[in-house]
């Protein structure tokens, strides 16, 4: 580039003056709110605290990145030094609405604002873009070369089995093939993170962000999210399965040969799970021991094609119980590949379903279930027993391997909707010459990429630290969610006006990028309560 490049220790100074700010707000709220106990009293004051503190911890994330590569390409280095500027103003902007309740002071000093300048002004912006555009948006984030080799080999399989069809199955709301489930099975995508000592490949986390990642760069719907499912039903039982149950279910989630659906939702109940009401009565068929089940669910992806729901129901019928009462149950089902179905048990148990129509998001489908003395063996309960009434606690372990997953699942159509847009704008002509020459476009262009990058290097971040400590690393899974997929909605809605007239039309790609991109700030999460009740309360405890 020849125009002045953003430089590591302006990015450095400008994060040491984020977080003393963010630092500042934060001690003053956690005193407002008594430690987190009164959140609920000042949550929109929350909400913007907790927010800023996610963009500057994504800062930090990129800081650590760009320090971790020395003498990586400019292609890397310019968008994320860029990125700590606006996410260092993000917070800033966020908090000053606040800042005369907190008692503190928004605004940064003179030497923090020239570094703020030097990193990100608009014609950094606009180099950056015209170097996105010259590379088709192609993804420069450098890897060590393992985990270069899944992303490579991801990639291409995704380009060569899934994004011909993509399409196709969006427009016409198919069901995921078998083809592809059977493919990816045999190339060990399901089994990422399970341990070798239950048939799994225990690459990693961050190996099985890569390859979340590149699926869902060709499809979300019909191929990235076809992990997720099964890793919230693993870490689950490997959080609080018996030793029988992690033998018996692993290897064949992990080997592809089971799909999972995960059902917590209810039509009455959506981010309170401790009201979940769906009941599971201890009950005898044919001399087994286990539960009938009855109840409706709500927002079951995937439960049509499934082989087995992981079911959160309520055991213990006191309502006061809250999350105490609730147990998570394996139901075994037969598949089903329509937008309807209904099962019945020699016994007179009924589970059926209907799936509800959505504007993307499609080829896997959501369906609302209703149970009818649906006979469940106890084998099935996890943890069996000694699971009873722990399996809002297992399901929460479950979700925050989810919510990781959908950092990746978010940065993934991301990054189509940058590469589209990359080879929109240098071929599309206007006004006598491609509209990458003209600087508004080139702007937009480079801020996507720098959102990019600060999505990714928070999300990788996360999937390293769950490697290290799951239970320690939640909280900043849940922030690489949050702000992942704010990412993913922003990107594809700027491609898409990039690209005009034609943005809007289903010939091209980003309209069904910008469709699929509106569910991921609600599922796994929605987003005021993974802020309220995930994020601030880690933060503010």
């Amino acid at each position: 580039m020849s125009d002045p490049r953003p430089v590591l220790d302006d990015a450095r100074a400008v994060l040491a003056a984020a977080e003393a700010l963010t630092a500042a707000a934060l001690t003053r709220t956690t005193e407002l709110t008594a430690r987190g106990e009164r959140i609920d009293d000042h949550q929109v004051v929350v909400e913007r605290v907790a927010y800023a503190a996610t963009e500057v911890r994504a800062a930090r994330s990129l800081v650590a990145a760009v320090a971790a590569a020395p003498g990586a390409a400019p292609a890397f280095v310019d968008p994320a030094l860029a990125a700590v500027a606006e996410l260092a103003r993000g917070a800033r902007d966020r908090l000053d609405p606040i800042a005369v309740e907190l008692g503190i002071d928004a605004a940064y000093d003179a030497a923090t604002r020239g570094a703020l300048h030097r990193l990100g002004n608009e014609a950094v912006i606009r180099a950056i873009g015209r170097e996105v555009a010259a590379a088709r948006g192609r993804n420069p984030w450098p890897l060590e070369p393992t985990l270069a080799e899944v992303r490579s080999s991801v990639r291409a399989f995704a380009d060569k089995e899934v994004a011909p069809h993509a399409e196709h199955i969006h427009r016409h709301d198919e069901l995921v093939p078998d083809r592809f489930i059977a493919a990816m099975a045999e190339l060990g995508y399901f089994g990422l993170s399970i341990p070798e000592a239950y048939g799994g490949h225990e690459l990693g986390n961050l190996a099985m962000i890569l390859t979340t990642e590149e699926l869902s760069r060709a499809s979300l719907a019909s191929a990235g999210s076809l992990i997720t499912r099964p890793e919230i039903l693993a870490k689950a039982l490997l959080a609080g399965g018996t030793e029988a149950q992690k033998r018996t279910w692993l290897p064949r989630i992990g080997g592809g040969e089971l799909m999972v659906a995960i059902s917590v939702t209810e039509p009455n109940v959506g981010s309170d799970v401790a009201a979940v009401a769906c009941r599971a009565q201890p009950a005898t068929r044919d001399g087994q021991d286990g539960y009938v089940l009855d109840g409706a669910k709500a927002w079951c992806t995937f439960a049509g094609r499934a082989d087995v729901i992981a079911v959160l129901a309520r055991t213990d019928p006191d309502p006061t119980k809250g999350a105490r009462g609730l147990s998570l149950f394996i139901v075994e089902k037969p598949r089903f590949d329509g937008h309807d179905f209904a099962a019945t048990q020699p016994g007179g148990g009924r589970l059926s379903g209907k799936a509800d129509r959505t504007p993307g998001y499609r080829g896997m489908h959501s369906f609302t279930l209703a149970f009818e003395d649906w006979f469940v063996p106890a084998a099935n309960l996890v943890g069996e027993a000694g699971g009873l009434g722990k399996g809002f606690y297992l399901q929460m372990a479950g979700f925050a391997a989810g919510r990781l997953q959908t950092g990746g699942r978010a940065c993934g159509v991301a990054q189509a909707a940058l590469e589209r847009t990359a080879e929109y704008v240098a071929s599309r002509g206007q006004f006598g010459k491609p509209i990458i020459e003209f600087g508004l476009t080139q702007h937009h262009l480079g801020r996507m990429a720098c959102r990019l990058a600060a999505a990714r290097a928070i999300t990788y971040e996360a999937a390293v630290a769950m490697d290290g400590d799951e239970r320690a690393a939640a909280p900043l899974a849940a922030q690489a969610k949050l702000f992942a997929c704010d990412v993913a909605v922003e990107v594809t809605q700027t491609g898409q006006l990039l690209h005009g007239g034609w943005g809007y039309a289903e010939e091209y790609p980003i309209s069904r990028y910008v469709v699929d991109a509106l569910v991921l700030p609600i599922f796994e999460g929605v987003k005021p309560i993974l802020v309220l009740k995930v994020i601030a309360r880690a933060l503010l405890a």
